[in-house]
C-alpha cells in the first residue's frame, strides 16, 4: 500500500509518523481532548484517557508528527468478542474472526488537518495488519462525516449500519467498515 511516504522513515514533507511510545501518552492525550472538545470525539470523554489509547487489545499504536509536533494517532487492536465489524467481515467472508484487526483511536489534531495525516496513519495500520496476516476493520459513529469521508475515500467497504447500546440512557448508530481486500 502505498501510503505517501518515502523512505523507511515515514517521512515527507515536515510529515512524520512513528511507533507511540509511553513518553508520548501524555502529548497523546492533550490532542484527543482537543480533538474532543472540537469534534466530539471520542463520543464519551473516557476516565482514563492514557488507558483508553492503551487498551489491553492493543497490538500497535503510531503518532504522527508535523515538524516535530505531535499531531495524530492510530492504533491497531486484536478484535475482540465485541466488535462488530470484526464479526460482520468474518461471517460475509466465512472465515474466523481472530482474522480481522481492529483500527482505532484514530484522531488528528484539528490544527493540523489538510495534510493528509489521517491517511497516512491509517495507511500504516493497514500496513501493519497485512503483515501480521490480519484483516482491518473499524467502525465509527455515523455523525463523524469527516471520518466517514476519510475512510470511503480511501476505499473501505460499508458492511452495514447499526445502532448501538452504550448505555442505559445512550444508542448510537455506527458505521462498521472493512478494508479492501
Amino acid at each position: 500500500m502505498n501510503n505517501g511516504n518515502s523512505g523507511p522513515s515515514g517521512k515527507r514533507s515536515g510529515r512524520s509518523f512513528r511507533r507511540r511510545t509511553v513518553c508520548d501518552l501524555e502529548e497523546c492525550v492533550r490532542v484527543l481532548e482537543e480533538v474532543h472538545q472540537g469534534d466530539g470525539y471520542p463520543v464519551n470523554w473516557p476516565e482514563r484517557p492514557g488507558d483508553w489509547l492503551s487498551h489491553a487489545s492493543l497490538l500497535a499504536a503510531w503518532v504522527a508528527e508535523l515538524d516535530g509536533r505531535l499531531i495524530g494517532h492510530v492504533s491497531l487492536s486484536r478484535s475482540r468478542e465485541g466488535d462488530l465489524a470484526a464479526r460482520l467481515w468474518s461471517e460475509r467472508n466465512g472465515v474466523r474472526r481472530e482474522l480481522a484487526t481492529v483500527v482505532s483511536r484514530l484522531f488528528v489534531a484539528p490544527q493540523a488537518r489538510g495534510h493528509g495525516i489521517g491517511a497516512l496513519l491509517i495507511g500504516r495500520a493497514v500496513e501493519e495488519a497485512q503483515r501480521l496476516g490480519l484483516h482491518p476493520v473499524l467502525d465509527v459513529v455515523t455523525s463523524d462525516t469527516a471520518a466517514v469521508a476519510l475512510y470511503e475515500r480511501l476505499g473501505w467497504e460499508l458492511l452495514a449500519t447499526v445502532e448501538q447500546q452504550w448505555s442505559p440512557h445512550q444508542t448510537v448508530a455506527i458505521h462498521c467498515y472493512a478494508a479492501a481486500p
